[in-house]
């Protein structure tokens, strides 16, 4: 005799129903099926997520026929019911990236937005959904390849996860379809975490804000798709996907490849990877100002007292620190795509000749300024494409290893501590009205004991400091240098160190 099924919540749901509703919920879920061509695990899991939202806009007094309105299944267009059958090579920065790093394990940084009341994990299930389809290149599973690795397509069911481990935790890519991103929720926060070789942080970006966007759309707010945010019912353009590298390529002159050891913080590392990470708010115009009283910008300003930080947390006297800058290469060509189109300028300051923020200040400003200079960049990106070129027949498990010994400004040896600002947000404002702040968090790497990036959203700007170690010396003076410039500084974040 066969089981027979207990009666889920939505059953008796759809019974409690008058005859006309009921109606309504059957052809609704009859057109979903029709949009759901997919494996039976990730079907059943999807059409359960439709089922989950329509309970929640039930109990939560929403009407059925609104309800169904906004998840009608039509917003799924025709992604689940084809079959997944793109793949995509990495472009020259994404391939060279991974060669430094552990061949299973890979970089990995986050991206968050704070709303103005808790997360409903029902609807931003949903919104990851409809979202997803906008974004071929995200919907994708990261495979070793013979010579390189790659990024397959992937139609199934993507979920939204409550966080349960600590920010950027690694990805394993020697998984069988392991994931290129996650969508994690905690209270008021929504967190997307991405494998660093499938995007940069302004790609990330416009995923987090358009994602966001169609969860405020559920929750009945009408954000238009502009200042950043895709219109996820638009057919995804072609040029957000391409390999832009490859493109601006020219010249034969190179340069960013080979650099000396950088000097490293002190402190015991730690096992877990990020052990802490601290965030720095700070009213935005007020930092602006304090950068620009000094002539200089506010990447300069912050790198500064970096240097600084990092001497107080050594005791070494001699050598050289290397802060990396992430660049952001769509500043100097024209380019819309959402793939990772970044490289680093790297910027040094002998322990020696560190003394204060004012007195180190004009170096700072002038090598930033030199580092990423259009010919410099230019210079580096070649580079990254003719070692792309030289390796190109030489087996994966053979290239990582050889790529670290050979390629020393890849490796953690090359720099201290990173930097990475992604500057001024920009938000509609029906979605603006909704957003508390954003932080940026870059994973740590194995030697690095402090990663720093910055994001600024409607007048807050974040400083956020990812840490390898639970010495405290760098940000305890990172946090007495802004606070000695007059800024106003409210932390958070996994230990407050009694600030």
């Amino acid at each position: 005799m066969a089981k027979k099924l207990r009666p889920t919540a939505f059953t008796f749901y759809t019974d409690s129903l008058p005859q006309e509703d009921r109606e309504k919920l059957t052809s609704f879920i009859r057109v979903l099926d029709r949009h759901l061509r997919i494996a039976r695990e990730a079907k059943v899991g999807i059409t359960r997520d439709f089922e989950n939202a329509i309970l929640w806009y039930s109990k939560n007094g929403v009407p059925l026929d609104a309800a169904l309105e906004r998840l009608a299944p039509a917003k799924l267009g025709g992604f689940y019911s084809r079959p997944a059958d793109d793949w995509y090579p990495l472009d020259a920065a994404a391939k060279v990236y991974p060669l430094s790093m552990s061949h299973k394990q890979m970089a990995v940084f986050r991206l968050s937005a704070y709303l103005d009341s808790d997360i409903v994990p029902e609807l931003l299930q949903m919104a990851l959904t409809f979202t997803i389809k906008r974004f071929p290149f995200f919907a994708t599973t990261i495979k070793n390849g013979v010579f390189w690795h790659y990024i397959d397509a992937a139609k199934r069911r993507f979920p939204v996860e409550p966080e349960s481990t600590v920010p950027c935790a690694d990805i394993n890519v020697s998984m069988t379809g392991s994931k290129s991103f996650r969508v994690l929720y905690f209270k008021n926060r929504v967190s997307c975490e991405f494998f660093h070789i499938l995007t940069d942080g302004t790609g990330g970006m416009v995923f987090l804000k358009s994602l966001t966007a169609e969860y405020l759309r559920l929750l009945g707010s009408d954000v238009p798709a502009e200042n950043g945010v895709l219109d996820i019912d638009e057919l995804p353009d072609a040029a957000e996907s391409t390999d832009d590298f490859s493109k601006y390529v020219s010249g034969k002159k190179t340069s960013g490849f080979v650099d000396k050891p950088a000097l490293q913080m002190g402190g015991k590392l730690s096992a877990v990877k990020p052990c802490q990470v601290i965030h720095f708010d700070m009213d935005a115009a007020a930092l602006h100002d304090a950068a620009r009283s000094r002539g200089a910008s506010v990447t300069a300003l912050v790198a500064a007292m970096m240097f600084i930080a990092c001497k107080a947390a050594t005791d070494k006297q001699h050598g050289t620190f290397h802060i990396q800058l992430p660049v952001n290469m769509r500043r100097y060509y024209e380019s819309r795509t959402l793939r990772n189109f970044s490289l680093y300028a790297n910027i040094r300051m002998s322990i020696e000749d560190i003394t204060t923020v004012d007195g180190i200040l004009p170096e700072v400003s002038r090598q930033i300024k030199e580092g990423i200079g259009d010919e410099k960049m230019q210079e580096m990106m070649n580079a990254a494409v003719k070692l792309v070129r030289s390796v190109r027949l030489v087996p994966l498990f053979i290239k990582c290893p050889v790529a670290r010994l050979i390629y020393g400004f890849l490796g953690d040896r090359a720099f201290t501590t990173t930097l990475s600002n992604l500057g001024v947000v920009e938000v509609p404002g029906e979605m603006g009205e909704h957003i508390r702040k954003m932080d940026f968090v870059l994973g740590t790497v194995a030697l690095a004991r402090a990663a720093c990036s910055m994001v600024t959203v409607n007048g807050v700007a974040t400083l956020s400091v990812a840490k390898l170690t639970t010495d405290p010396s760098f940000e305890e003076r990172l946090y007495a240098l802004l606070k000695e410039t007059g800024l106003n500084i409210r932390v958070s974040g996994s230990e407050l160190y009694g600030f």
